[in-house]
């Protein structure tokens, strides 16, 4: 081929490829096949995501030993396995884990539901809304963390708390309960008051320095957002004790509230921070926490039978190991890192549509089921 046939060709590819192509979000996603919803005998009118940040297979195995041998996790009838290594790394960080979930697609670590080229793309929280769907976040971090951050948010780096906190007031998200009150109104890049705005668009705005949230009785007519600690909320063996009525006062809030249904994502955020730091005793208190929210929600889907539970993790943090000379009540552990491995992860399932969830498959796969139960 000599150079004039080649720069023909090369101009002829170019200007046949649609400029847009990359912007187009069923391009850069992976797109839900017919399978999927063939698997799924009945579906689901609501989805409840729970989401153990760090929580690989060692994290609930030593929470089931020290909880007495038993998790309400051992309830799910369905049980998978994902894949859940980054767009370009084998070991994720929560924040390509989450966008995974939230968008189906694989980014690199630290994007905030972008793709690789930094290109936003909708999440299924967004397409919830779009479809009539009430929507809600729970998390024991702050709501602008990179997990609940890429439900709602489109930024290039997890980092950017204020610019995640800007991104709420583009959603209608109906209720979200977190920490990180100084990255709505009490921020440094800009005099933005984002609770005066958020009350504009007409929620109700509270915080821990205003009211205890058990104390709070929740307007079902309005939009409700709660912030729960400053920065980051304690563990909970050093007292914090939101993620059980958060969540029991969220499906309160969330119940039909939409004759369409709901979309919900709770994360036990700090199972995580435990690996990081590499203290058994830490994974241990919130993954026993983590699992009597589980619970609670098992317990609201049984009654109610239109929603499906499904409890994963974006990755597991530590190289957690339970080893020789260990009892049921007395662990010996150790780590082989103080950030994320790259083991596969467990995913459980009940519920309508929990029948897809079996196998093992891409991370990113957890959305294109979610998307095709509710029939997007």
């Amino acid at each position: 081929m000599n150079i004039k046939t080649l720069l023909f060709a090369i101009i002829i590819f170019f200007g046949c490829t649609p400029k847009n192509a990359t912007t187009n979000n069923q391009n850069s996603r992976t797109t839900p096949t017919s399978s999927i919803s063939k698997v799924m005998k009945t579906k689901p009118k609501n989805i409840i995501l729970l989401v153990g940040d760090g929580m690989g297979l060692t994290q609930i195995t030593a929470g089931m030993y020290m909880n007495g041998n038993k998790l309400n996790l051992e309830k799910f009838p369905i049980t998978g396995l994902h894949k859940s290594y980054a767009y370009d790394n084998l070991v994720t960080d929560s924040a390509a884990g989450a966008t995974a979930f939230a968008c189906g697609v694989k980014t690199y670590n630290g994007a905030i539901g972008v793709d690789h080229d930094t290109i936003p793309i909708k999440t299924i929280l967004e397409e919830a809304e779009e479809n009539g769907l009430a929507t809600g976040m729970v998390a024991t971090s702050t709501i602008v963390h990179a997990t609940p951050g890429s439900f709602i948010a489109h930024q290039k780096q997890r980092r950017m708390y204020e610019e995640i906190a800007a991104d709420f007031l583009k959603t209608d998200i109906d209720i979200f309960i977190g920490g990180g009150k100084k990255f709505f109104n009490n921020r440094e890049s800009d005099d933005r008051d984002l609770y005066a705005e958020l009350r504009a668009k007409g929620y109700v705005m509270s915080d821990f320095f205003e009211k205890d949230l058990e104390d709070i009785q929740i307007d079902k007519t309005k939009k409700f957002g709660y912030l729960t600690a400053n920065k980051d909320p304690l563990p909970v063996a050093q007292g914090r004790d939101y993620l059980m009525p958060a969540t029991l006062k969220t499906l309160d809030f969330l119940d039909n509230r939409s004759d369409k249904g709901f979309f919900l994502m709770i994360e036990g955020s700090q199972i995580d921070w435990g690996g990081h730091a590499n203290n058994s005793d830490y994974i241990v208190t919130e993954m026993i926490e983590f699992d009597n929210v589980i619970g609670e929600v098992l317990k609201y889907a049984k009654e109610d039978g239109e929603t499906l539970v499904i409890v994963t993790a974006d990755h597991e943090t530590g190289g957690y190991a339970i080893n020789k000379g260990s009892t049921r009540d007395s662990l010996v552990t150790a780590f082989t890192t103080d950030y994320h491995t790259a083991v596969m992860i467990p995913v459980f399932a009940y519920g309508p549509g929990s029948e897809a969830f079996s196998g093992i498959y891409e991370n990113t796969a957890i959305y294109d089921k979610m998307k095709s139960a509710f029939g997007f």
